[in-house]
């Protein structure tokens, strides 16, 4: 996630009473580029859905963000404590929408590049450990992902306390990090219908399916064993 600095150290003046004391600087975010080209995952993800996805999808919410993040600056500024509770919700839907996507595509890799190649090392004895084989874990997050009832993700995450794999779900763009602050996504995949709809149409199961050909599992097993030295 890129970061451009937009203000630096404006203090809080008169405060709210509610334990602001000071806002160091504002970080404003913008798009990152994507690590392949568009068309680079056909025929599991076409390039038209790709570019789509990225260009306008994941960039309305960095705007979105970014423009709830300097709203949020103003009102703590003036004190202003209702439109701070106000924007909390924008806060944390475009938000989570910029750090969900910002993982989604390294979670992807065309199949030149490794693509659907399986995991090895740690984080593919762990499979082998917690769910007993690579298919069945990916038969478990399917028909989690698949049963997931209007917008949301699929994760495959890492509780850092306890070092085990876990598999959740989450509503519209929240991040994996709200179901427990322990938790760690290794791999998010986005179930909302502007991810797959101009190919796979209604039937998500077939995407799901399909897009296990270009996951990119060396990325996983990097963060888990970061995580789970």
């Amino acid at each position: 996630m890129a970061l451009r600095t937009l203000v630096t150290r404006k203090a809080l003046r008169g405060g709210l009473g509610l334990g602001f004391q000071s806002i160091r600087g504002l970080q404003t975010f913008s798009l990152p580029d994507l690590p392949y080209d568009y068309g680079a995952l056909e025929p599991v993800i076409s390039g038209e859905i790709m570019q789509l996805h990225h260009q306008k999808h994941h960039q309305t919410y960095v705007t979105n963000y970014n423009k709830a993040l300097e709203q949020l600056d103003a009102a703590v500024a003036k004190g202003d404590a209702t439109t701070v509770v106000k924007l909390q919700s924008a806060i944390k839907f475009n938000g989570g929408g910029h750090i969900n996507h910002s993982l989604f595509w390294k979670n992807l890799a065309p199949v030149r590049e490794g693509g659907g190649e399986p995991p090895k090392r740690s984080l593919g004895w762990a499979i082998d450990t917690n769910y007993g084989s690579l298919e069945a874990l990916i038969q478990k997050i399917n028909a989690e992902g698949a049963a997931l009832q209007g917008s949301g993700w699929v994760w495959l995450g890492v509780d850092k306390e306890f070092k085990k794999l876990v598999i959740e779900t989450t509503a519209n763009q929240d991040p994996l990090v709200t179901k427990g602050p322990s938790l760690v996504p290794l791999l998010g995949i986005d179930v909302w219908e502007h991810a797959y709809y101009l190919q796979y149409k209604n039937v998500r199961p077939d995407y799901l399916k399909n897009i296990w050909k270009v996951i990119n599992w060396e990325y996983a097993s990097e963060v888990f064993e970061k995580e789970c030295p």
